[in-house]
């Protein structure tokens, strides 16, 4: 992919980065998936989103293309081995290959490790690593036969740091750390890039640890530059992993 330019997202030439490419982005109805699909379609790329709230996706579905976009919304629950086949399948055959994965579904549950039950456990490793398990795996080798492709992950910098409360959600997010790690090991000698966004505190729907102070905190867009930058890095460079912290303390 092309190294973006400094004006507008556009190379010289006028050409979109991403025309041409196909970008699936998980969890990609609202918040950060939302702000990611919307980034990536003005850069030229086509999107397919996936999501369980069928409101949320058609209604982002309508924005995306109002950016002159084909995109498509499609439900699907990602932690369900069956409905990430029957997803790439569709996606692929609507829109073309997929260059570009974005595994951003996402939840969070803190609190003290022993008050948390097994399916709380279950419900947050499923959604957070187990997702992006299967979709990658349902990716990769259509990437492996073309020679090339994306992996962006969204983890966070609880995959990198602890905190009282945190317990379930940081096993997690440093799952993801590791599972991306060893990915991007094992699929770069294929033109596959496996990279991760680490982004902290963001102001969205999410289920976090209370209020959030909108001026320390992150946006989505931010998450969505990042993203953006990993995408159209050039095609002999590698960026492993963005950390994306706000500028001003909490």
């Amino acid at each position: 992919m092309a190294s973006i330019s400094e004006t507008n997202g556009f190379r010289e030439n006028g050409k979109k980065p991403l025309a041409g490419k196909v970008a699936l982005v998980t969890g990609g109805s609202r918040g950060i998936g939302r702000a990611i699909a919307l980034k990536l379609a003005s850069l030229g790329a086509d999107i397919a989103i996936c999501g369980r709230d069928a409101a949320k996706l058609s209604e982002t579905e309508a924005k995306l293309r109002e950016t002159g976009a084909r995109a498509i919304a499609i439900a699907a629950d990602v932690t369900r081995g069956n409905d990430v086949a029957q997803l790439v399948r569709r996606v692929e055959s609507e829109l073309g290959p997929i260059a570009l994965l974005v595994n951003n579904a996402g939840m969070g549950l803190f609190g003290p490790v022993h008050e948390k039950s097994e399916e709380e456990w279950d419900r947050l490793m499923n959604t957070n690593l187990k997702s992006v398990f299967l979709v990658s795996r349902a990716v990769v080798p259509g990437m492996i036969k073309r020679g090339g492709g994306d992996i962006i992950n969204i983890s966070s910098l609880a995959g990198k740091n602890v905190f009282a409360g945190g317990g379930i959600y940081c096993a997690s997010k440093w799952g993801v750390q590791g599972l991306s790690g060893c990915m991007a090991e094992e699929l770069r000698e294929h033109g596959i890039r496996v990279s991760t966004v680490c982004p902290g505190s963001v102001a969205t729907e999410f289920s976090g640890r209370g209020p959030k102070d909108a001026t320390k905190v992150l946006k989505p867009e931010d998450v969505a530059h990042a993203v953006a930058m990993l995408a159209t890095q050039g095609d002999q460079s590698f960026l492993s992993t963005v950390e994306l912290r706000p500028l001003r303390k909490a």
